[in-house]
């Protein structure tokens, strides 16, 4: 009996061990309708590995070039696989483009449908997000929290950092961008700022919560090889004051001296994932804010 149940217990533990060691991978879906045909088609796909786990993302109601390019971004800093259902060519086009370009997996979902039945017509199509699916209020919500955040990026609006349900801060480079997409995917409305020694601080910032606002820092090592891949990548020399150690430290010194004067929470990204840091963040939010 006590051989049989210690033969258990080590099926058990050879179980937990083969579930911790599965790959694990990232899935998008952009849609720009609900989304539940590129989710369905993933989950059917990721179903045939039952080896591997997919981490499944889905952006529905995608219709401009802005959220999209802020989207696939995210996608890239994630090595994701994406699936796309966006009726526009122009947005679908905008997605293989960017997946070659940055060497990313990507699958066309409805386009080539389309184009197929458009031939056999010979009619074109209506080119018409939404005419499967109805809408509902978690979707319309969500929607609205991506606009609000891409309406608030960067610092592009002052006014909406009041209005926001979080505010993120940083010296340029520190993923603040894709970190409200992530964000603002799960409903909540993003408003962040670029931060440095040179930049003009808005009013509002001092109207905000503190804990409602989370400060992003980061390695010199890590920023200077961010920054100057960036440069490179303009077709510049790596070697710039926006890449320079000594620069981004100050920078930096900056950062950690306002993050103590507003009393908000300091995140130090340099081994996070866009997901860890989002986790601290929505964990670390009064209870009144959390959706």
């Amino acid at each position: 009996m006590f051989k049989n149940f210690k033969q258990s217990i080590i099926r058990i533990k050879i179980k937990h061990k083969e579930l911790f060691m599965k790959t694990i991978y990232n899935v998008f879906v952009i849609s720009d309708s609900s989304g539940q045909t590129g989710t369905a088609i993933a989950k059917t796909a990721a179903a045939q590995f039952p080896e591997a786990r997919a981490n499944i993302s889905q952006y529905p109601f995608i219709r401009t070039k802005s959220i999209l390019s802020g989207i696939l971004k995210l996608a890239k800093e994630n090595d994701a696989i994406i699936f796309h259902t966006l009726v526009n060519p122009e947005l679908s086009d905008m997605v293989g483009l960017f997946s070659r370009q940055n060497k990313l997996y990507s699958f066309d979902c409805i386009q080539k449908p389309i184009n197929i039945i458009s031939h056999r017509l010979n009619e074109s199509s209506a080119e018409v997000p939404g005419l499967v699916h109805n809408l509902n209020a978690e979707y319309f919500k969500r929607i609205a929290s991506i606009e609000f955040t891409v309406a608030n990026d960067d610092g592009r609006n002052p006014s909406g950092l009041t209005k926001a349900d979080i505010v993120i801060l940083g010296v340029s480079r520190t993923s603040k961008t894709p970190l409200s997409l992530y964000l603002a995917n799960e409903s909540y409305k993003v408003a962040n700022l670029p931060i440095g020694p040179d930049l003009q601080l808005p009013k509002e910032i001092w109207k905000v919560d503190p804990k409602k606002i989370f400060g992003l820092t980061n390695s010199v090592t890590k920023l200077k090889q961010i920054r100057s891949q960036r440069m490179k990548e303009y077709g510049l020399d790596g070697d710039t004051p926006y890449s320079n150690s000594d620069n981004i430290k100050k920078e930096l010194d900056y950062a950690k001296n306002l993050y103590h004067k507003i009393g908000c929470l300091s995140i130090n990204v340099v081994n996070k994932s866009i997901e860890e840091t989002a986790t601290i963040i929505t964990e670390s939010l009064p209870k009144r804010t959390i959706l």
